[in-house]
């Protein structure tokens, strides 16, 4: 069962998936670096000053005693980082469809094998074989 095991996991595929798994995973964080250092504050001062990384709703507020210490703790949707994920997902999403469609129009186009004739045609060339050999 181990060397099974070890046949599988050593096959071309695999590895090849684990590998892409691994450069996607490092591609995400990049775009992720890029969109929330770079992007989003360059975006800034286009839509009048708002930072779209710290846009948030704040659903109700925290509760704080006499002493001053929090209670409850507020809820918040934070629109910001959701933007930022949607962002960061539509861009690795287009690099990866125009990085497969370049591997797919690097590949060849395999050229259709020429199929057999009809059953009937065969029979029909072996007729006029023998035929031609009954005439000589």
């Amino acid at each position: 069962m181990l060397k099974e095991f070890k046949e599988f996991a050593m096959k071309g595929n695999l590895i090849d998936m684990a590998v892409g798994f691994v450069m996607g995973s490092a591609f995400a964080t990049v775009v992720t670096a890029f969109i929330q250092g770079v992007f989003l504050p360059l975006l800034a001062p286009i839509m009048g000053g708002i930072d779209l990384s710290a846009l948030s709703y704040t659903i109700s507020p925290a509760v704080v005693d006499a002493s001053g210490e929090v209670t409850k703790e507020a809820a918040i949707i934070e629109l910001g980082n959701f933007i930022a994920a949607v962002i960061s997902f539509i861009i690795v999403a287009f690099v990866m469809f125009m990085i497969i469609k370049g591997m797919n129009s690097m590949k060849k186009k395999e050229e259709a094998a020429p199929s057999e004739p009809p059953r009937q045609e065969v029979l029909l060339e072996e007729i006029r074989n023998l035929l031609a050999k009954g005439a000589k």
